[in-house]
């Protein structure tokens, strides 16, 4: 007689998307169809979770994995590894940084054969949204792209030009027919280019100069050119990596009014400070930079408040040797993506009391709502077996060999964290456990429900 079910994990909290419910869970043939006080049922395997808290896998809507073509910053097995030792059971990789960028279908395939072999968790890809593509959205689109992602400022990239106005105007009027989001990365170009050469003029490249280059005017100005746009052509807009309260409240009152427009921001806007920057250097150099204590209490109080939609890693690596030099002129990028949720935990939770469920819808629910993938999100019947299994109270200091990426850098060495995962299985299948990966790659392609 075969077992009922395939997974049963047992007595765990079980973080939902309204509350925490000590219960029994079970998987039968990758997805959740029942949740109980107690299973009656066998299965192929159980878990015992007692005293430990279960959340759904979470979904990472941005990372930068640099594969195929960069390969010596990240590759997608590297990077999916380190997501699944975070407790992420999905992501979505970003267009530009991988080489050729993903702006055409046959670049999409590309990266998607490497991801069918190499992805230890399930997958999507934004689209590349510049101006020169404007005529392979549609293509893109029917490959399965979730969305599409442009630089409203230089992108690092010589091949991933920036969005102009005109691009945005017209690009927007497309995807708003193919139902499609547009995220967009917030800066004014020609403000951040002129202000860096008038630093550069006067002799500055520390950290400071760079900080005035991205002065807050420049993401704030982009955010309400970017939002007229989608108010104007009715396209759903995401700002990325949102650095500042002042922008989430643009964001905010855009919605008053009706425009689809969400806001993502990452962990390091949360964590850390202008002045930690200062202190770490250039591993944490990131674009829009890190603001300062005042603006990082009002973003906590703006998550707090439901106003910020979702928190991503924006996990953005680079070759360790273009890191090396003065501030102005290095690699901004920032890798994260392991440390996500337990960072969460770690500020949101321990250190703010922000309810469990509220981490686990910034982690998942609301960002597989927004970008339509209707199989993930929740530990609700019908959805994938995706989870991750904490031990809430387990501090640990970060260290460089613990992590997974291709190169064992970020701010975060060092630093104490509160709240482990211990365990990750995806679609019922436990990928990663007491620090190791136990599974081969198993990734699948997720598209959007449009």
């Amino acid at each position: 007689m075969s077992n009922q079910y395939d997974l049963i994990i047992r007595g765990g909290k079980l973080v939902l998307s309204d509350g925490v419910k000590e219960a029994d869970v079970a998987v039968k043939d990758e997805k959740i169809v029942e949740i109980k006080d107690e299973i009656s049922g066998t299965a192929t395997e159980e878990i015992h979770a007692v005293g430990k808290y279960v959340f759904p896998g979470t979904f990472d809507g941005h990372v930068h994995f640099n594969d195929p073509g960069r390969t010596e910053w990240e590759t997608i097995k590297t990077g999916s590894s380190a997501l699944a030792a975070g407790g992420a059971t999905s992501f979505v990789d970003m267009p530009l940084n991988c080489n050729p960028c993903t702006l055409d279908a046959e670049q999409f395939n590309r990266k998607l054969a490497v991801a069918q072999k190499d992805s230890l968790v399930d997958y999507a890809f934004w689209g590349g949204f510049t101006p020169k593509n404007l005529d392979r959205l549609e293509e893109l689109a029917e490959c399965g792209v979730i969305g599409f992602k442009a630089f409203a400022c230089y992108s690092g990239i010589p091949e991933f030009e920036g969005a102009d106005d005109y691009t945005a105007l017209k690009g927007m009027e497309k995807l708003k027919k193919l139902g499609l989001p547009l995220m967009v990365h917030c800066e004014n170009a020609l403000l951040t280019k002129q202000l860096g050469e008038d630093e550069l003029a006067a002799g500055n490249d520390d950290v400071w100069a760079y900080f005035r280059t991205h002065a807050p005017i420049t993401e704030t100005e982009s955010v309400s050119r970017m939002i007229a746009f989608a108010e104007e052509t009715g396209c759903k807009l995401i700002i990325a990596h949102v650095s500042l309260a002042k922008s989430v409240d643009i964001v905010t009152a855009a919605r008053q009014r009706g425009v689809d427009v969400q806001c993502e921001t990452i962990g390091q806007y949360l964590i850390l400070t202008d002045e930690d920057v200062a202190r770490l250097g250039t591993v944490a150099k990131c674009s829009p930079p890190v603001r300062c204590a005042a603006n990082q209490t009002k973003m906590w109080a703006r998550l707090m408040n439901g106003e910020i939609d979702f928190v991503s890693s924006d996990h953005s690596p680079c070759d360790p040797k273009l890191k090396d030099g003065p501030f102005m002129k290095v690699w901004g990028g920032i890798s994260s993506c392991q440390t996500t949720l337990t960072g969460l935990l770690t500020h949101a939770y321990h250190a703010r009391q922000i309810p469990l469920p509220e981490i686990a819808n910034f982690t998942s629910r609301n960002v597989t709502n927004i970008l339509g993938v209707t199989n993930k999100g929740s530990i609700s019947i019908g959805k994938d077996g995706d989870f991750a299994i904490v031990d809430l109270d387990k501090t640990y200091k970060l260290r460089a060999e613990d992590l997974f990426y291709k190169h064992q850098a970020t701010p975060y060495i060092g630093d104490t964290f509160k709240g482990i995962v211990e365990q990750t299985i995806l679609r019922g299948t436990t990928i990663y456990k007491d620090g190791k990966i136990v599974a081969n790659p198993m990734g699948r392609l997720l598209r959007p429900v449009r």
